[in-house]
């Protein structure tokens, strides 16, 4: 039996869902694979290279693709087929770079909202109402220096700047940098100051199992907490908030891929696996029923009513359809890394807004000048 063995992260969502299609995969098909796990940091940190010379899947994030495009780490796949029928806010795009797919979207997720399905308090319509009437909301706000950045990437994509960066000297306006900063500091203060080491898991375990705050305006969206019966209490997804004056509302996209190592010894059984395991049937099935979080299209709109599933497939169904991904350029994880350097100080050491956005702009230029 050819045995082909594949590194995921550490959570339900992206392990069990593995186990039960692998096990399913190897009964049909006489192929066997086992699956190793990394922390949620190393996920988006660890760079692809060294995991692809160790393992022949990989469940990666899609602002790799420069980089893997670059090393040649993983092998380039046949396209995903269809991508108006299947892809869900941009998911299967964003693994292509340089006209080449480097991974199928296995996973799909965005910063969208979340509240208590029993404790549906005042909830923002708008970001501007953090501002202005913060008195009124009893939310917490994941703001770990990446979940931070990633906060206002959606914030400047949502008010009309997809497109980053804006110059070769800027990474964003300043105006929307600024205003987007504002809103952070507001969130911030909304909330205890442990909010800034504060993760989407550790802030939905929090709703989950505690009365503490009843909703969060923002984070990435993890479909076990909607789950019935997944913790003490249920948690229901809606869509983000908006600016006034503008309907959009332009979620950074997450979720993972699954490429295929260049140094796999078994590359065709490998691209099969990472084939099937992202079509709808599996997707709706197997995938789903195993704590999985689907990427495929046709399973949001074909699941989104059912009672298991709806309080993360259709409350944030706008949202997600309408996901912004990110820059994917080789430069942009580091300078990623070098803004969450940064972001501690704007929040625990009250860094004016000003100052906070001249510092990301020039980590800007110190990664592409």
């Amino acid at each position: 039996m050819i045995k082909l063995a594949g590194m995921t992260w550490d959570h339900a969502r992206a392990y069990d869902c593995l186990v039960a299609a692998s096990d399913r995969f190897a009964s049909e098909r006489g192929i066997e694979l086992s699956w190793a796990r990394r922390s949620l940091q190393a996920f988006a940190d660890e760079p692809i290279i060294d995991i692809a010379k160790a393992y022949d899947l990989v469940i990666l994030d899609h602002p790799h693709v420069g980089q893997i495009a670059e090393t040649g780490c993983l092998l380039a796949l046949p396209d995903f087929p269809d991508p108006a029928e299947t892809s869900l806010g941009g998911s299967v795009e964003s693994y292509v770079w340089k006209g080449k797919t480097w991974s199928y979207p296995i996973d799909a997720a965005c910063q969208m909202a979340v509240a208590r399905a029993d404790l549906w308090g005042a909830f923002p319509k708008h970001w501007e109402d953090v501002l202005d009437t913060p008195e009124q909301f009893n939310i917490v706000t994941p703001l770990k220096p990446v979940d931070a950045f990633d906060l206002m990437l959606t914030h400047l994509a949502s008010r009309g700047e997809e497109g980053l960066p804006v110059s070769a000297e800027a990474f964003c306006s300043e105006e929307n940098g600024l205003y987007s900063l504002k809103i952070l500091k507001a969130l911030f203060k909304m909330g205890p100051s442990e909010q800034a080491d504060w993760n989407p898991i550790k802030v939905l375990e929090i709703l989950s199992t505690t009365d503490a705050f009843t909703a969060s305006p923002a984070l990435f969206g993890y479909i076990n907490y909607a789950r019935p019966g997944f913790r003490p209490r249920q948690l229901t997804y809606r869509d983000l908030p908006t600016f006034r004056g503008s309907s959009a509302r332009r979620g950074i996209l997450g979720g993972a891929g699954i490429g295929v190592s260049a140094f796999c010894k078994h590359p065709e059984e490998a691209i099969a696996f990472a084939q099937w395991v992202t079509s709808e049937e599996i997707q709706s099935s197997t995938y789903i029923e195993n704590e999985g979080q689907p990427a495929h299209l046709g399973t949001w709109n074909r699941l989104r009513h059912e009672p298991r599933y709806a309080g993360f497939l259709d409350g944030a169904y706008e949202t997600i359809t309408n996901a912004w991904t990110r820059p994917r350029d080789e430069w942009f994880l580091h300078f990623v890394d070098d803004v969450c350097e940064i972001f501690p100080d704007f929040f625990l050491k009250d860094r004016s807004e000003e100052v906070m956005l001249a510092d990301i702009n020039a980590l800007f230029r110190k990664h592409t000048n």
